[in-house]
């Protein structure tokens, strides 16, 4: 059976080295760092995503403000509010929970918030600056993967790496970090012919496509690595996009779901709050 990268004991390692270094910017500054989220309407899976990224602030020394929106909130009325935090020096990072109601532009929201605010890594600045190899906030999710991969100490440069799905959050970016991490990458998605053919070359699978079970025992090469990022409910369990019982025997890694990746993200948006203090601060 291959190793498990347990998202869980990795994630809490980081968040204590977190705290530490907000005890020491608060000791030097005096101040920490301060997220604020957006959140609108009441989705129970946003509200649940909320309430795990406040108690992680908290419990890493950091100031967390959730601002609560009705749905019928105006579109103007967000920007408007976005404005006031971008312009607010008390604020040094700004989240609005997505997805937002459909009577609100999506790249509008992004585009408002200031970049070096922008703790999701969504702005077209950052997404630019990632591309371009200059310093920029990463994606939570696709960086809570990269330290995955350098946490079991195995050599990634050279690696064929099949990334599955296209997603701006997490296929697009985990690609373009994975190619800075000098791996050969390839972009799979719903829409790929021979995608087993594919999977058995890669020594290197991330499946982000969001459907359970697409990843097989018979697409996967013995002792690939696999990080499974999807998180999809199948007779009332969670499940990944990968048939974790039947890989795990054939994979030299794979990380399981839930306790896998999700984790991550939270720790990567900790760390990305710690940047954008920084920015804001003009800190180093």
């Amino acid at each position: 059976m291959g190793e498990i990268i347990s998202g869980k004991v990795l994630s809490k390692e980081i968040r204590e080295q977190v705290r530490i270094e907000v005890e020491e910017l608060k000791e030097k500054y005096q101040t920490v760092p301060h997220l604020v989220v957006i959140l609108i309407g009441e989705d129970p899976a946003s509200q649940s995503y909320v309430k795990s990224k406040k108690r992680a602030c908290i419990k890493a020394g950091m100031r967390s403000t959730v601002i609560l929106k009705e749905d019928t909130i105006s579109e103007e009325e967000v920007l408007s509010l976005i404005d006031d935090l971008n312009k607010d020096d008390d604020v040094h990072g700004i989240l609005v929970q997505l997805p937002v109601p459909k009577h609100i532009d999506e790249n509008k929201i992004i585009d408002a918030i200031d970049y070096r605010k922008d703790v999701d890594g969504f702005h077209p600045l950052n997404i630019a600056y990632m591309h371009m190899g200059r310093p920029a906030i990463m994606p939570a999710t696709p960086t809570g993967i990269i330290t995955m991969l350098k946490s079991i100490d195995v050599e990634l440069k050279g690696k064929d790496a099949l990334v599955i799905g296209r997603s701006n959050i997490v296929g697009k970016p985990a690609a373009m970090l994975l190619l800075k991490e000098h791996c050969t990458v390839t972009i799979a998605h719903s829409r790929t012919r021979n995608l087993k053919e594919k999977c058995l070359r890669a020594d290197i699978i991330v499946a982000a496509v969001g459907r359970a079970k697409t990843v097989t025992k018979d697409m996967v090469k013995e002792g690939a690595i696999i990080i499974d990022v999807g998180v999809n409910r199948v007779d009332g369990k969670l499940v990944g996009d990968v048939d974790f019982e039947e890989v795990k025997d054939i994979a030299s890694f794979i990380t399981p779901v839930p306790g896998g990746v999700g984790p991550m993200t939270i720790t990567s948006l900790l760390q990305n709050t710690i940047a954008t203090f920084k920015a804001c601060l003009n800190i180093a």
